[in-house]
């Protein structure tokens, strides 16, 4: 923990320097109060953190300051209370924003970057970083706000190993599952974005089906149950998906493409019936049918990863 007297002539007020209260504990400084950034700070609050905030509408930060967190007037003050910074805004844009007039002030710190965005731009985040002296991890929160500080709470990391490891034990306040993922500091994020693809094709899938339900007088209430069922029956499917497409091998005894797509052209016939939309089906088929055309309609669906180029 930084003494006091390293940050005079800095221009940091008393009340966010760094405290003496929790000296066994690391002091945290969170950027971005939004409902995940508000999560963050409570949970290193909660555990003990001496914790200080900052958000460009200061308002946010009342609930916290009522829990006992510090409020800093600006991004290098809040920067200077601490070794360990995290940061969680909405895409880095807004990140390259904040610590635009704080790099000298993040020197020799560390910056955990827990905001969502593309994995080529963590890899330039991190370079930025490097180039700065900043040591960088980025990482990928996994679950839903309800969850941080609970042992339901999934968290991914990637960077410098060293580094995340000396800050293990405070960022297990967040709670749950922490993963480090490599040295690769775009990998979080590619984590991030391959499963997030799971999640919002098949949340797409749902609300679409629930479309098709209503207009044959089906109440989304009863059809759900049996949606769940069908979720269920998910993890074995994707496991061996996945064993699949590692070992490079479709097989199709199962179920075939050409099987696979007669199903989705049923479905896309009754939307199109009801006037629904039935255009990411359509896509889907249609990576389907390049597969069929190319020869490969007796293997089993694993084998369309190696269609979803259009040049495939």
């Amino acid at each position: 923990m930084e003494q006091l007297n390293q940050n005079q002539g800095h221009g940091i007020e008393p009340n966010v320097r760094e405290t003496k209260q929790n000296t066994n504990k690391e002091h945290v400084t969170v950027l971005g109060l939004g409902p995940m950034g508000q999560a963050l700070a409570g949970a290193f609050i909660k555990n003990g953190h001496a914790t200080t905030v900052w958000n460009r509408t200061a308002a946010k930060a009342d609930p916290l300051i009522t829990q006992g967190a510090v409020l800093a007037p600006t991004v290098p003050d809040a920067v200077l209370a601490s070794r360990l910074i995290i940061i969680c805004v909405l895409n880095y844009d807004a990140v390259r924003s904040i610590l635009s007039n704080a790099t000298s002030a993040l020197k020799g710190k560390t910056l955990i970057n827990l905001t969502a965005d593309s994995p080529e731009r963590a890899r330039e985040m991190a370079a930025w970083a490097a180039e700065n002296g900043i040591n960088y991890i980025d990482g990928a929160i996994m679950t839903p706000i309800t969850t941080i500080g609970q042992p339901s709470a999934v968290v991914l990391y990637s960077g410098q190993e060293k580094v995340y490891r000396s800050h293990l034990k405070t960022l297990s306040s967040l709670g749950g599952t922490a993963s480090f993922l490599g040295e690769d500091p775009g990998r979080a994020a590619a984590y991030d974005v391959a499963l997030l693809d799971v999640f919002w094709t098949a949340m797409s899938g749902y609300v679409h089906a629930l479309a098709i339900a209503r207009a044959e007088n089906i109440a989304a209430k009863d059809i759900a149950p049996y949606a769940q069922n069908i979720i269920n029956i998910m993890p074995d499917i994707m496991t061996y998906i996945a064993q699949d497409v590692d070992q490079g091998v479709y097989p199709g005894e199962g179920s075939s493409l050409i099987s696979n797509m007669t199903s989705m052209e049923h479905i896309i016939h009754v939307a199109e019936h009801h006037g629904i939309d039935s255009s990411v089906l359509n896509a889907a088929k249609a990576i389907a049918q390049r597969a069929i055309h190319a020869g490969h309609g007796e293997d089993g669906f694993s084998r369309l990863v190696e269609f979803n180029r259009p040049t495939a």
